[in-house]
C-alpha cells in the first residue's frame, strides 16, 4: 500500500492528506436540519449528518488528493451509528481510489495489539472464514508500550501489504512534556525515531523503496522534522499540524527527501471547515464542499512553491 500512496502522490502532484475529522460545529446547518427532521436529534441523526457532510467533501476533492485520514474519535463519539459512518466513509474513499489512513492511535500489549491490527488492517477469523472489518490502508500507532505493542501491527502490514505511522513527535503544544525528555543525551522522540527506522528495515516491500512503517512528526516542529528525516530515510512521514495548528509550506521542506517524496502533509479543519474561514466565506455553507476544494488547491500551491524554492 505504500507504493499505492506514492503512486497517488505522483498522480495528483499533491503530498496532501485531508483529515476527515467531522465535528457538529463544522456541519452546515441545512445538513443537520434535514437529518434531525428525518432521524430526530439523536446519535443516528448526528451520524447521518456527518456522513452527508463527509460525502460532499470527498466528492469535491477526491481528484486533487492522494489520501484521506479519518480520525476515529470524531465518529466514536456518536456510538454505534458513528462507527457505522466511519466504516462507510472508509469504504467510500476507497471506491474513489483514495488511500485511507485510519487515525486510530492504537497501541497495547501484544494480544490486544494483534486484535487491533486484525480489526483495522487485517482480517478477523470467524470459524473457517476470515473477514476484513474496518479495512483501512494505514493506521496510526502509539509506541509507548514498546516493541511487543508494535510488532503485531508490523506482522499484519507484511501479510496484507499495508502500513502504519508510528507517533514520534506529535504536533500538540504539550508533546514535549514527554517527547523532548533527554535520555542518555538524546530526546525521547529521537530514540523512538531510531526504533522506527529499525522496525522499518524489517518491513520493506519486496521491490524496496519506502517501508511499511512510517512516522508521525508534526509540522509545528520543523527542526525536529529535519532531524527525523535523516534518522528515518526509508520511512514516510505523516505530517499533521498544517494550517489551523500553524504549520505552513515553508516549514515542511525538510520533511521531504531529495526525491521529493517521503512525506505527506495533513490538514483537517483547515480544509473540511474552510467555508467558515474568512478567505472562503464567499462560498457560504450551501457550497461548503467547493470551499474545501479551494482550500486544497491553495495548500497544494503553498507546498509546491516551498519545495520548488528548496530545489
Amino acid at each position: 500500500m505504500i507504493n499505492k500512496l506514492i503512486a497517488n502522490i505522483k498522480k495528483t502532484d499533491a503530498p496532501i492528506v485531508v483529515g476527515l475529522d467531522p465535528m457538529m460545529k463544522f456541519v452546515p446547518e441545512y445538513i443537520k436540519a434535514a437529518n434531525f427532521a428525518e432521524y430526530g436529534e439523536t446519535l443516528l441523526g448526528a451520524a447521518e449528518a456527518v456522513w452527508q457532510y463527509n460525502k460532499g467533501i470527498i466528492d469535491a476533492v477526491c481528484d486533487l488528493i492522494p489520501a484521506v485520514k479519518p480520525q476515529i474519535a470524531m465518529y466514536e463519539q456518536f456510538g454505534i451509528p458513528g462507527m457505522t459512518v466511519f466504516k462507510r466513509t472508509v469504504d467510500y474513499c476507497k471506491e474513489k481510489g483514495l488511500v485511507v489512513i485510519g487515525d486510530v492511535k492504537r497501541g497495547d500489549i501484544g494480544s490486544t495489539a494483534a486484535a487491533y491490527a486484525a480489526g483495522h488492517l487485517g482480517r478477523v477469523q470467524v470459524g473457517s472464514k476470515a473477514y476484513p472489518a474496518f479495512d483501512e490502508d494505514f493506521i496510526t500507532v502509539n509506541p509507548y508500550l514498546g516493541s511487543d505493542g508494535v510488532k503485531p501491527f508490523m506482522e499484519t502490514c507484511v501479510e496484507e501489504k499495508k502500513g502504519i505511522f508510528v507517533l514520534v513527535k506529535t504536533s500538540n503544544p504539550s508533546s514535549g512534556e514527554f517527547q523532548d525528555r533527554l535520555i542518555d543525551g538524546k530526546p525521547l522522540y529521537q530514540w523512538v525515531g531510531e526504533q522506527v527506522a529499525a522496525w522499518g528495515a524489517e518491513c520493506m516491500p519486496a521491490e524496496g523503496g519506502y517501508s511499511y512503517v512510517g512516522a508521525v512528526v508534526g509540522a509545528t516542529y520543523p527542526e525536529q522534522g529535519r532531524i527525523m528525516r535523516k534518522v528515518m530515510p526509508k520511512s514516510f512521514i505523516l505530517v499533521p499540524g498544517y494550517g489551523a495548528q500553524g504549520g505552513k509550506g515553508a516549514d515542511l521542506v525538510d520533511f521531504f527527501n531529495e526525491d521529493g517524496l517521503g512525506a505527506i502533509v495533513n490538514s483537517s479543519r483547515g480544509i473540511i471547515a474552510a467555508y467558515q474561514q474568512e478567505q472562503y466565506s464567499r462560498y457560504g455553507e450551501q457550497n461548503y464542499a467547493d470551499a474545501s476544494r479551494a482550500a486544497v488547491t491553495a495548500m497544494k500551491e503553498d507546498i509546491a512553491s516551498a519545495l520548488a524554492k528548496r530545489l
